[in-house]
């Protein structure tokens, strides 16, 4: 930890009159409390259009290999639950419920998720319908794949991957480098299905998708029975992909339960979306 934020300064003091560097704070705390400052060495606008660039291109494979949204039921549900969480995503960032959000499924056997920056979502079948998620589980995990977004952690992680080039290849590599020295839909795609989350982050996305969902009236418990069954499947030789990006363990169950007093009078309090 103490390396990477090492790496991501020096890189800062390279770039220094070549490219922007900031410290920012991505979202408000919310009621879980979310306060962790971001370096950043990329903009948030040239991410997003990297990110557009990515998801159309995961679209447009889909729609050629015949797999996406081929199933109009679970298609319609994913995006039902996920319009329903997206207004609660303001008490995070109050431009987020204007995002130009995009909601699809990809026919897999596959169990994962993503959310890219923007508002871009992708749940694949499998997910759903091998560990048979309630609606309150799917929100769980959409609401932990939106926080990813919100928090801008795949910014955050090109940031770091461009630290890492630049102490490789030093400061040469950026200059007069323009938009073709980083191509950032592949970065994007990169960090996105090959990269797994740093724990910090996973942490931050777990207890800001308990809000939301709380805050869109789903049963906040069902984030931790959702996570039981990634476990179950996983130990019965299932290998999730969404295990394999998103590490899992006793202490991720038991952050969730701690912050359970936090989110629950929220979800006592919103108008609630059905069975948990």
């Amino acid at each position: 930890m103490i390396a990477r934020h090492f790496r991501l300064a020096t890189a800062c003091m390279l770039l220094l009159g070549i490219v922007a560097c900031a410290t920012v704070q991505t979202t408000a705390p919310g009621a879980v409390g979310v306060e962790r400052k971001q370096r950043m060495l990329v903009s948030e606008e040239d991410v997003e259009k990297g990110a557009q660039a990515a998801y159309a291109q995961e679209v447009q494979k889909a729609r050629a290999d015949g797999k996406l949204n081929t199933n109009p039921e679970l298609t319609g549900r994913v995006r039902r639950v996920a319009q329903r969480i997206i207004p609660g995503t303001a008490a995070f960032r109050p431009d987020a419920p204007q995002w130009q959000w995009e909601i699809n499924t990809l026919q897999t056997d596959e169990l994962n998720a993503y959310a890219m920056p923007g508002g871009k979502i992708m749940v694949y079948s499998g997910l759903v319908e091998k560990l048979n998620l309630t609606d309150a589980e799917l929100a769980a995990v959409i609401g932990h794949e939106i926080s990813h977004a919100l928090r801008e952690h795949t910014r955050e992680r090109v940031s770091r991957a461009y630290a890492q080039q630049l102490a490789l290849a030093g400061v040469a590599v950026v200059t007069g480098a323009g938009a073709g020295a980083l191509d950032l839909a592949n970065q994007v795609a990169s960090v996105t299905f090959q990269l797994p989350h740093s724990r910090e982050q996973e942490a931050e996305a777990d207890v800001m998708g308990l809000e939301l969902m709380a805050r869109a009236g789903y049963n906040p418990h069902a984030a931790v029975s959702v996570w039981q069954k990634m476990m179950s499947a996983q130990q019965g030789g299932a290998s999730p992909e969404f295990l394999s990006t998103h590490p899992s363990s006793s202490n991720r169950i038991a952050e969730l339960q701690d912050r359970m007093p936090k989110v629950i009078p929220l979800y006592e309090a919103a108008p609630k979306a059905g069975a948990s």
